[in-house]
């Protein structure tokens, strides 16, 4: 009988190891999902700059053309 409830007590222990694996994964995985999405989102804006950018490079050309700045 003691080797019966030593075995059980085992398993005890590692179904609560278990369930703290399974915890730690899950919010791993819930920290890698903010991660990716702070990724996505810094992608976004650095498009978003890189527009910005290239619409004030055409103003800055049409208004030196304007001027007669333009070699």
């Amino acid at each position: 009988m003691a080797d019966l409830e030593l075995v059980l007590e085992m398993l005890r222990r590692m179904q609560g190891d278990l369930r703290d694996i399974k915890d730690t994964q899950r919010e791993h995985t819930r920290r890698l999902g903010h991660i990716e999405l702070n990724t996505a989102q810094q992608n976004v804006a650095d498009a978003e700059q890189s527009t910005r950018i290239d619409r004030l490079a055409e103003r800055v050309e049409r208004i030196e053309t304007r001027l007669e700045l333009r070699e």
